[in-house]
């Protein structure tokens, strides 16, 4: 038994994400999950919500209430639409917790120690009436390249410029909107990335299976202009981790915290310390996954994310875990992931474009949207939601080829054989093609899974329900019926053998209509189907079945038109 640890970008507090983020790192992190453990591996897959920094402050200025209390609801919010999803995580923890908040002053203690932090004096905007240092984002005015009134003094949202505060023409506060700003000078620690460059470098040169995506990335910040940079670790804010060297205070940092991506992916780790402590073990039962001096160095680590989040966790994540000098597990395989566009433009989570989590779940339930997402999944380059695609994705896969062949071999049992599996006659040579051709599918789909190549998982899945729609439409046994009721029997059984072993397969991608089947099917043996052939004598002549309900609905015209005209604009 393989011990695999999965982790998936984790994602920011402030609102329900859109599914542009969820198939760029939860859902494919999720059917990974599924597979690995439906091959009777051990899996511990982790995930998060992102809570510090300033939009989760400023979130809940907006919301009028307090950043802890806000937190603490949005977590339960977005906890409540994962499982919705079907995202089956071991642990959805907080980056807020007191576990990472020892983690990540414990790694700051670790990286101090070893000369690899170091304090910068710099020039920030202070406001008078808010009384404190304003992060970049906190700042807004108009932007000097395009005139956009509402440019924040890290980038302008409208023409996408880089930019310093200082750019900004009359900048004002975020927070008060008040323009009595000045530029102070502050302390800061920073992370000295630039001196594991070449460690860096090496790691992930050994790497030779992680996508062209995600080494590009990382090769890019590690060699383009001046190289690796170090990065501040610190931040003037009130909500966040104290900035503390270990358990001990540290001179001259008093009143800050930590910057949130600094604390983030250690969250990874610290969401596992919480995932022991809320099933009552101990330390070393979370530590047997992240220690290499306490079990981990058989452990598999693989980390999902879109592409933004790549130099995070190709470079500073691994900085902090190499620099700390102690043994922990480092990521084996990173599966980055582009973008998906909503409809000739782009998901935006600020301006409220595109289709978001739950709204997806009040129109179909989970499952229609895990296979499109999957089948779709923005691989090797952009891909688009259209509502077109996602109603032909639907009704052709979900509703003709599997839907369909459920729903026509269980009736047509019912209605010759009765509600259980019929004896009688034998497997002949088109159900002997039919086998040799799923036992070549079923392992070619093993090899993608096992690969993380999450499109050609789903092709070859289709073609697994396709060909067992090819047969039923060749050995047609509503005909054969009528003069040889025997071999008709023996077609049928292999039919209903053939709707269990869809479920096996078919769970990771869509697992509640998974489980449905297998409900239909009366049995709890949910094995992987090493041996096809056995596989498809796992349900004897006399086992009971019932028949399901329709598996998947097709999509009408006029919804499509209807959710197409619905989220054309801003979310209300």
């Amino acid at each position: 038994m393989a011990r695999i640890l999965i982790t998936s970008a984790i994602p920011y507090i402030n609102g329900i994400k859109h599914l542009g983020n969820l198939v760029g790192s939860q859902l494919p992190a999720d059917l990974y999950a599924r597979y690995q453990r439906g091959r009777g591996n051990e899996v511990m897959f982790l995930c998060a919500t992102d809570e510090h920094g300033t939009p989760a402050e400023l979130a809940a200025a907006k919301a009028g209430k307090p950043v802890a209390e806000y937190c603490a609801e949005m977590h339960e919010v977005q906890a409540d639409i994962a499982r919705r999803f079907g995202l089956s995580f071991d642990h959805f923890g907080r980056s807020s917790s007191p576990q990472n908040h020892k983690l990540t002053q414990h790694f700051a203690g670790k990286l101090a120690e070893n000369d690899l932090i170091r304090e910068v004096s710099e020039r920030q905007v202070y406001s008078n009436a808010d009384g404190r240092f304003l992060p970049d984002r906190y700042i807004e005015g108009t932007c000097p390249n395009c005139g956009y009134d509402k440019a924040r003094g890290d980038q302008c949202e409208n023409c996408t410029k880089q930019l310093d505060p200082t750019d900004l023409i009359e900048p004002r506060s975020a927070i008060s909107g008040s323009t009595d700003l000045e530029v102070r000078e502050t302390k800061h620690l920073y992370l000295r990335q630039s001196a594991l460059k070449d460690q860096l470098d090496a790691w992930i040169d050994s790497k030779t299976d992680w996508p062209v995506l995600t080494t590009s990335i990382a090769k890019k910040w590690l060699h383009d202009g001046d190289g690796l940079q170090d990065r501040g670790i610190t931040r003037d804010l009130d909500w966040g981790i104290p900035v503390k060297k270990g358990e001990q205070d540290w001179p001259g940092m008093e009143g800050k915290v930590f910057y949130v991506w600094f604390d983030a992916p250690i969250e990874y780790i610290a969401c596992a310390g919480e995932w022991a402590e809320a099933h009552g073990k101990s330390d070393a039962e979370w530590e047997r996954w992240w220690r290499t001096d306490k079990g981990a160095d058989d452990v598999r680590y693989v980390q999902f994310m879109g592409k933004d989040n790549v130099p995070f966790h190709t470079l500073s994540f691994p900085a902090t875990l190499i620099g700390s000098g102690e043994p922990w597990k480092m990521v084996d395989h990173l599966k980055s992931f582009n973008y998906l566009n909503y409809d000739g433009g782009q998901f935006s989570t600020s301006q409220g474009r595109g289709v978001f989590m739950d709204q997806a779940l009040e129109i179909l339930p989970a499952d229609y949207w895990r296979w499109w997402l999957l089948s779709h999944a923005p691989e090797n380059s952009d891909s688009e939601f259209t509502w077109e695609n996602f109603q032909a994705s639907v009704n052709k896969d979900l509703a003709d080829v599997l839907g369909n062949f459920v729903s026509r071999i269980t009736k047509f049992c019912r209605s010759k054989f009765g509600e259980e599996v019929p004896e009688g006659g034998a497997y002949g040579p088109q159900e002997e093609a039919l086998i040799a051709e799923l036992t070549t599918r079923v392992r070619a789909y093993e090899g993608h899974m096992e690969a993380m190549e999450v499109r050609k998982s789903a092709q070859e899945l289709r073609a697994i329900w396709a060909a067992g729609n090819e047969y039923l439409q060749s050995a047609a046994p509503w005909t054969l019926f009528k003069t040889d009721p025997v071999q008709a029997a023996a077609q049928v059984r292999l039919g209903l053998n053939l709707i269990r072993l869809y479920a096996v397969l078919s769970a990771p991608f869509i697992p509640a209509a998974s489980a449905r089947m297998l409900e239909a099917m009366q049995t709890g043996d949910d094995s992987w189907p090493e041996d096809i052939a056995a596989a498809l004598n796992a349900l004897a002549p006399g086992h009971a079945f019932t028949v399901p309900e329709v598996l998947f609905a097709k999509i009408s015209d006029e919804d499509r038109e209807g959710w197409q005209t619905r989220f054309a604009g801003m979310r209300s």
